[in-house]
């Protein structure tokens, strides 16, 4: 037995590091070509691996383990700035994907029960799968990934609920039987935070004590997988228990440590859960009854697009972050194939329908890593609606009053975070004129309050670029958070004013080439200005010579461009 597992876990790392390698050359993320390898060694191709349940038990570790790096990589006090997103924005987009599926399958003649039943499996998303686009892309902590995560969030919550929910509109249920069940799955879900709170750090702290690195590595495995199986087995999610478990860690000083000693691990096991997602798919399903399958696909992709981003507007958020949100959560999730079980179960339901939902419900998430990678590209350019800009309450660049004195030899500021509100400062106090634009209406209307020169734009638009007066500006500062959007603004600005200086802040230094190839005249990478104040403020710690510390800032930045230019 033991020997099967290995030989098969064998043939699946083979066959996918091979796969992921292969379509890495042509642009597709890996997360396909796990689903891919998936297919292939799975019972309805190869049947090399005829028992998935071996890998799905591992599987399960393995999202545990990404959801618990995810945690990591943020905190509880993130997360409670984002609160208004989980509820406000899950609520809405959930609530209203349930109600027009329901009200379409009713109308198709689906009995009522049936209808709502398989609108809550529609609205569903995969936080796997999602999230480990989003951060493979480094997306998670930018506007749209914010949002998407708390939408995201929302549905695991109401993963409990809606398998409660399927006996009771089964008829197999008593009343109150809902109420008392989510009642219970908070109590566990606070009981569980409350004492991950207090637990987890006086244990990490005792750890660390021993220095024992293979301790600490166990210690991380007993708090993520332990906090799972706890909040699982009291009925909620597994995935929701180990993202709630890495919160509470991410608050600690031992956030950083336990990052880097599981990402190895995380890996690993969770692409064996996008192996075992494919093992799932039947091609022969695919090839029997493809038009069905495929135009219920289209239609689901679509539909919980458009509903999501709606959802999204409706909080006021800019289109097209909305729009990446939407096109983030179109695909239907593995906590939705439990759905399907449960309802199996207690109620009848169509058998084609429900097999070609099943079908496309893999397919959906086998495309989402190259929806996520093309929508930067397809929603270039949204968010320059007048209708829209006029409902969020702010003003844009072609606002300003046509008597209004053209602007020259000004700075035009894109993004008003604490980069962009610091330089704003600075230049008011030097008496340098200036100007902002930001996507997200927010911001502007700080902005606004603080009596500030600021405008809702879209900074990639050549039209708002030259509102601005880009032509005859002193300097295009970009301090966005998107390298994408970026790229797109230099080479809008660059076409609109070919002479103009343009300065780009990246986050990492492996992203300066790109930003410099598209036209930019200076890039500075928060990571490597990073090193950079470490090292000098260690040095002074350290008494060394302040003419000897400048050599040494003089040759990090050295080092960085030889590297630079040895990769071009």
């Amino acid at each position: 037995m033991e020997n099967e597992l290995l030989e098969d876990l064998v043939v699946i790392f083979t066959l996918a590091v091979a796969m992921v390698v292969a379509l890495r050359r042509v642009g597709v993320p890996s997360i396909a070509g796990f689903i891919i390898a998936g297919v292939i060694v799975g019972p309805n191709v190869l049947g090399i691996v005829d028992d998935v349940h071996e890998v799905e038990v591992l599987a399960e570790v393995g999202v545990a383990l990404l959801l618990f790096g995810i945690g990591l990589e943020l905190s509880l006090e993130r997360m409670r700035r984002l609160w208004r997103l989980i509820l406000a924005g899950g609520a809405l987009q959930v609530f209203s994907t349930i109600a027009v599926v329901g009200a379409i399958l009713r109308a198709s003649g689906f009995y009522f029960s049936t209808a709502v039943f398989f609108g809550c499996v529609i609205a569903i998303s995969s936080t796997a799968v999602v999230l480990s686009a989003l951060r493979t892309r480094g997306d998670i902590d930018a506007p749209h990934g914010r949002l998407t995560l708390g939408i995201l969030i929302f549905q695991d919550l109401c993963v409990v609920p809606m398998i409660l929910m399927v006996p009771l509109v089964a008829g197999a249920a008593p009343p109150g039987a809902l109420a008392i069940a989510v009642l219970k799955s908070a109590a566990v879900l606070v009981a569980v935070l409350i004492g991950a709170r207090f637990l987890a750090p006086r244990l990490l702290a005792f750890v660390a004590h021993t220095r024992q690195r293979d301790v600490f590595v166990l210690s991380m495995f007993l708090i993520c997988i332990g906090t799972a199986w706890l909040v699982s087995a009291a009925g909620v999610s597994l995935a929701l228990g180990a993202f709630l478990a890495g919160l509470v860690v991410a608050d600690s000083e031992y956030r950083h440590q336990a990052l880097s000693d599981l990402i190895p691990f995380r890996e690993m096991f969770a692409s064996l859960f996008f192996v075992s997602v494919g093992m799932l798919l039947d091609p022969r399903s695919i090839a029997g009854q493809a038009l069905p399958i495929f135009g219920l696909l289209a239609v689901i992709v679509s539909g919980k697009a458009m509903l999501a981003t709606f959802a999204s507007l409706a909080l006021k958020l800019p289109l097209r972050v909305s729009m990446l949100a939407g096109l983030a959560l179109a695909q239907v999730g593995e906590f939705s194939f439990v759905l399907l079980s449960a309802g199996r179960g207690a109620m009848t339901l169509p058998q084609p329908f429900t097999d070609n939902l099943a079908v496309a419900i893999v397919v959906s998430m086998l495309i989402t890593p190259l929806i996520i990678t093309v929508s930067p590209s397809v929603t270039a350019g949204m968010g320059r609606s007048p209708v829209l800009t006029r409902r969020l309450g702010v003003r844009t660049p072609a606002d300003r009053p046509r008597d209004a004195s053209p602007m020259q030899g000004h700075v035009i500021i894109a993004g008003y975070g604490l980069n962009g509100r610091e330089l704003a400062r600075s230049l008011e106090d030097c008496g340098i004129p200036y100007i902002i634009v930001d996507i997200n209406p927010e911001n502007v209307r700080g902005a606004l309050e603080r009596a500030e020169p600021a405008y809702f734009g879209d900074v990639t638009s050549s039209e708002v670029l030259e509102s601005l007066g880009a032509a005859h500006a002193r300097e295009l500062v970009l301090v966005i958070n998107d390298v994408d959007a970026t790229i797109r603004a230099i080479r809008a600005a660059k076409r609109l004013a070919p002479e103009l200086p343009i300065f780009a802040r990246v986050f990492y230094a492996a992203e300066i080439e790109r930003v410099i190839r598209a036209g930019a005249t200076e890039v500075v990478a928060a990571e490597l200005e990073a090193a950079v104040e470490v090292t000098h403020r260690i040095l002074e710690r350290c008494k060394v010579r302040s003419d000897t510390i400048a050599a040494q800032m003089d040759g990090i930045r050295e080092h960085r461009e030889e590297e630079f230019n040895g990769e071009r």
